[in-house]
């Protein structure tokens, strides 16, 4: 049966196929910069089970495009729908939301539909092909996002009780502070240390300190590690807290509202498997080190990251704030060179000498600081 006019021809649709590795690998570059969510999750099996679900759903798409009447652009190619449902799934166990796994098929959307469609114009398909294409291409990505949508859902309902018996323990834990007429505190900072470093420790917390059950998620059984929840240690009290964990091994969560402690936990537990360790006795202060987590992926260590770093800024009016956040990114992207800076913000070289003067003052000789610099790079998105 000859193509209907509107199809994509298969001489054409076969050059694509020949930049289909390219535009995967484009597609995952972009991926990994605009989602941070998946800055490190193309490493290892799981990365290259995306790579290649990638490479099929383009090779999907293709088929789907150069097809005959009776093609039906809500009908994606079964291999690829199911690549995309088993996705869904790992992701799913991976611990990445739907919010991120949807941002990243916009994405890939996005990079797909520009790389094609440059390559579609230059073979001189007509404005009629060219609107059948973008119908398949968008039909197509809501039909595999659906897929992956489903699978997520499966995975985290076939997984429910199991996390359930996992969090039971920290459920517990609250109950049991009810019953014994435990008053709940502003917030909870979750502490990970040695139990033979217990007892010293305690000595100096909080006495409403509270110590997580046995078998808490997260934690080697066979390990010798324990949680403690230590109340109303954030602000101030924070330098305290750490002081008193000074020589105990102890890696120190954010403090968050108490009914929200599972999230500084969960960062605890986090900076124990990468590996972090603080310099000399002093506790590992996840808040120390945001960078190393953001680099990591942990989207809300980076805004962390990011109210911290600008916090010199936080008195100023929102406008003098954006100024000077704006000025500081460029200041950042080329390398302190005036001229550049002022060519890319449209403004005169006096402005931003006369912003760049104003930040010094705010931040003192931190901007001399490599290590505020990166912090500062990290936060505000400046590309490497």
């Amino acid at each position: 049966m000859t193509p209907e006019p509107t199809a994509i021809p298969t001489a054409v649709a076969e050059g694509m196929r020949a930049e289909l590795p390219s535009v995967a690998e484009r597609t995952v570059a972009e991926i990994i910069v605009d989602v941070p969510s998946y800055a490190d999750a193309f490493s290892g099996d799981m990365g290259r089970v995306i790579v290649n679900a990638v490479e099929l759903a383009l090779g999907g798409f293709l088929e789907l495009a150069t097809a005959s009447s009776g093609a039906d652009p809500s009908t994606p190619i079964r291999p690829a729908l199911e690549r995309a449902y088993q996705l869904g799934r790992g992701e799913a166990r991976s611990g990445r939301s739907m919010d991120a796994l949807l941002a990243a098929y916009r994405v890939g959307a996005r990079v797909s539909w520009r790389h094609m469609s440059a390559s579609a114009v230059a073979a001189g398909l007509t404005a009629e092909q060219l609107a059948r294409f973008a119908e398949l291409v968008f039909a197509y990505i809501d039909q595999l996002s659906a897929a992956s949508v489903a699978g997520h859902s499966d995975e985290l309902a076939t997984s429910g009780r199991v996390r359930q018996r996992y969090l039971a323990p920290l459920a517990d834990l609250v109950a049991a502070a009810e019953r014994a007429d435990w008053a709940p505190p502003r917030t909870l900072t979750a502490v990970i240390l040695p139990e033979e470093k217990l007892r010293g420790a305690l000595v100096s917390l909080d006495d409403r300190t509270l110590r997580a059950g046995e078998d808490v998620p997260g934690l080697d059984a066979a390990s010798d590690l324990l949680v403690l929840l230590v109340p109303d240690a954030e602000g101030r009290s924070r330098p305290a807290l750490l002081r008193s964990l000074d020589g105990r091994d102890a890696l120190v969560g954010p403090a968050r509202p108490w009914a929200e402690v599972n999230a500084s936990y969960a960062r605890a537990c986090r900076a124990l498997r990468l590996g972090l360790t603080a310099e000399g006795s002093a506790p590992l202060d996840t808040d120390r080190r945001l960078a190393d987590l953001v680099l990591r992926a942990d989207g809300e260590a980076l805004a962390d990251l990011r109210a911290s770093v600008l916090e010199p800024l936080d008195d100023l009016s929102q406008g003098a704030r954006e100024k000077l956040v704006e000025t500081l990114r460029s200041w950042l992207l080329h390398q302190g060179r005036r001229d550049q800076v002022a060519a890319e913000l449209f403004v005169h070289a006096q402005t931003v000498r006369y912003r760049m003067g104003r930040l010094r003052e705010l931040y003192g000789k931190r901007l001399e600081d490599p290590r505020t610099v990166l912090e500062l790079t990290l936060a505000l998105g400046v590309p490497s």
